[in-house]
């Protein structure tokens, strides 16, 4: 027995007006003989499959045990929602200093995937150090998979109604019932341009979750066909995290549930893309002068031998 679920007394519809797409019934959860799964979950659980299958695949083609990358998600997926949620209620803490229960209540949203990436990161290089691997070939490998489970995973917040942006009234621009989302995520521009459909309220934005989505596609297209043009171990990850973060900056800047550093007005994610897309340009840059310095070496070892 299966059985779709919408929100009680709330509209369930979800409109991109100037593509001509209305969907009347968007349900948040699917009940499957009595137990309710949120798509959210589902969504979320296929995104770490389907990382895992491309990590693999990756492997296999660079000589790598595919297997090595099975065990070491089971420790990625704990340590880096961990990390995701400690992310979020840092940069959020006024809403959980007066209850802090309420920090392990998970059913609440609340995790960022900057804090996820950290903690995967960090999994990763104690991995290695234990099991004596490159940590620099295993995200080279990790991140192929890492984009492609961001790139599916986005559609969670679809189906949560959640992470967009304000206002537009773009090509894509698509439309929320005011019930469906959380009042604070609203803001005044928003409300100067509600639209009533059939006696319901919704406000029309930025689908932030899509403009991702769509970005890290790229990006994955980028990293396949960049992967047999790296110069060192370690560059593909730095290539992931330049492209990552150029999508991260703008993207961030249109969002209306930005996590923020204090009372600075300043979106952590973003500050954070912008470090990281410094710090692998550089990175990237020194890299790639020091391989052309070792090729220049050996063919003037090549030379210098042949005389």
């Amino acid at each position: 027995q299966f059985t779709w679920k919408g929100f009680s007394s709330m509209n369930t519809a979800i409109n991109f007006p100037h593509l001509g797409i209305y969907l009347d019934h968007v349900g948040k959860s699917i009940s499957v003989f009595g137990f309710e799964i949120a798509y959210y979950g589902i969504i979320m659980g296929s995104s770490i499959l389907l990382g895992l299958f491309l990590a693999e695949r990756e492997a296999k083609r660079t000589g790598q045990d595919p297997d090595t990358y099975t065990d070491m998600i089971i420790y990625a997926i704990i340590f880096s929602i961990i990390c995701a949620r400690a992310y979020y209620v840092i940069f959020s803490w006024e809403n959980y200093k007066d209850n802090l229960l309420s920090i392990f209540n998970l059913r609440q949203g609340g995790i960022a995937i900057y804090g996820s990436l950290i903690g995967a990161v960090a999994t990763v290089y104690v991995y290695c150090k234990v099991k004596k691997l490159s940590f620099l070939q295993m995200t080279d490998t990790a991140c192929m998979g890492l984009v492609a489970g961001q790139i599916l995973g986005r559609w969670g917040n679809f189906f949560n109604r959640e992470a967009f942006g304000g206002y537009t009234d773009g090509l894509l621009a698509m439309q929320l019932p005011v019930s469906a989302v959380r009042a604070h995520e609203i803001t005044d521009e928003m409300w100067a341009h509600v639209q009533v459909i059939g006696g319901e309220q919704f406000i029309q934005v930025h689908p932030t979750f899509l403009y991702e989505s769509l970005w890290n596609l790229g990006v994955i297209c980028f990293l396949y066909w960049y992967r047999t043009r790296k110069k060192f171990q370690g560059e593909l990850f730095l290539v992931y995290l330049l492209g990552y973060g150029l999508g991260r900056v703008w993207i961030e800047a249109l969002r209306t549930d930005q996590l923020q550093i204090g009372n600075t007005g300043i979106p952590v994610s973003q500050l954070l893309a912008g470090v990281l897309i410094l710090f692998s340009l550089c990175m990237i840059f020194l890299g790639r002068k020091k391989n052309m310095s070792e090729e220049d070496y050996g063919r003037t070892n090549e030379y210098q031998d042949s005389d």
